[in-house]
């Protein structure tokens, strides 16, 4: 990572979660049309209407002592990490929330990483893939035993990392992404090979000129919205990229148009991007993102929240909320897909929940939950799940 890109991270940097968006649908073809600058009626969902909810207590020990940022999740065990960057991934099992295991391998070694950016779990090969600044991925055993060392394809910087299949892994290549204005130059969305990251297939998302959510002083960049490009769902894939107006959806290892925005991107005077975090079988929640910025306050990229509704065929505001509360309780549905299985994903401070409990604010699963913690527990991860 340059030393551009790093102010970006520094600075001010807004994640945005890619899926796919939605609007008026096109009968003749079923692609979505989605119009960014479009006001919209609002609509009230209850969240365990259309998808299920696992909660995690995660047990607090002295050695498990996490922030419980979520990296990913298998069948049998959880991965977490620390906001903070100290290196630490711990092991949590899926089902009762024990600690298992806590693995540092931080360094400037061959076999170590300097930063995690990104950690993909191979429960089935039982392997750990540790994305980190250097242009390599770091591969480990469940123990922490280091297996091997997969460099970059020459020229790329990936920060989305998903597991793909038994032998690949699907990524989105960042390297061009900050150079807006100018022409492409290769495909973003590739699978690299587990072993030695060999690019093995690419798939082509049309459009010319890259078109970012960036904010320069100058020739400096110091804001920018970066983008999920790649979100997994129910065993298929969307892929997105901020400078197209369409959307795609990846089945069967083939790409088809999904969604399409308007108006384009690229005759907009003001850009308004098109997002998604979440894809049911019936709704397609999704945001737009305004290309502006105070520096002043150094605050913006405002966003606006959508949800299409395949069953009415139509665009609305909205506002999801939980059963486990006495009283209306919103939640976001804006965080990173972990894998096809867990569509979202919060983390619920031990603090706030046992406040919550004293005050009568909780019931079903997550009151009981509460009633066992103490302001010093480890959080409690809420996994918003596809229904199979």
């Amino acid at each position: 990572m340059n030393k551009e890109m790093k102010s970006v991270f520094t600075i001010s940097t807004i994640i945005l979660f890619v899926m796919t968006g939605c609007g008026k649908s096109n009968q003749s073809d079923n692609i979505i049309t989605v119009d960014v600058t479009a006001n919209y009626p609002e609509k009230e969902l209850i969240l365990e209407d259309f998808l299920d909810v696992e909660y995690i207590s995660m047990e607090t020990t002295d050695e498990f002592i996490s922030q419980c940022y979520l990296r990913d999740v298998g069948k049998e065990i959880i991965l977490v990490t620390n906001r903070i960057n100290d290196g630490n991934i711990f092991i949590f099992d899926r089902k009762t929330g024990k600690g298992i295991r806590k693995i540092n391998r931080m360094g400037q070694g061959g076999e170590e990483y300097a930063y995690i950016t990104w950690i993909t779990l191979d429960e089935e090969n039982g392997e750990l893939f540790v994305n980190s600044p250097g242009n390599k991925i770091l591969v480990y055993d469940l123990n922490g035993n280091f297996k091997r060392s997969i460099n970059y394809p020459e020229g790329a910087s990936f920060m989305n990392m998903f597991n793909y299949d038994k032998d690949n892994l699907i990524c989105y290549d960042y390297s061009e992404y900050y150079n807006v204005g100018e022409n492409r130059g290769k495909s973003y969305h590739v699978l690299i090979s587990k072993q030695d990251g060999s690019v093995t297939r690419e798939f082509f998302i049309p459009f010319n000129t890259i078109i970012s959510p960036i904010m320069r002083t100058g020739d400096a960049i110091v804001a920018a919205a970066s983008a999920d490009q790649i979100i997994p769902y129910n065993g298929n894939w969307v892929l997105t990229d901020t400078s197209s107006d369409s959307l795609y959806t990846l089945q069967d290892n083939k790409i088809s148009p999904f969604i399409i925005r308007t108006p384009s991107i690229g005759v907009m005077d003001t850009k308004v991007f098109l997002s998604i975090s979440l894809i049911t079988d019936r709704y397609y929640f999704m945001r737009t993102l305004k290309n502006e910025y105070d520096f002043e306050k150094d605050r913006g990229f405002p966003t606006n929240s959508l949800m299409y509704d395949k069953k009415e065929n139509n665009i609305f505001k909205y506002k999801v909320y939980t059963n486990d509360y006495t009283e209306k309780k919103t939640i976001g549905l804006e965080a990173r897909p972990i894998n096809g299985e867990i569509a979202a994903w919060h983390i619920l401070e031990a603090d706030r929940l046992v406040d919550d409990f004293k005050n009568g604010l909780l019931k079903g699963k997550l009151k009981e939950i509460a009633s066992k913690l103490d302001e010093e527990s480890n959080p409690v991860i809420r996994l918003v799940k596809h229904r199979k």
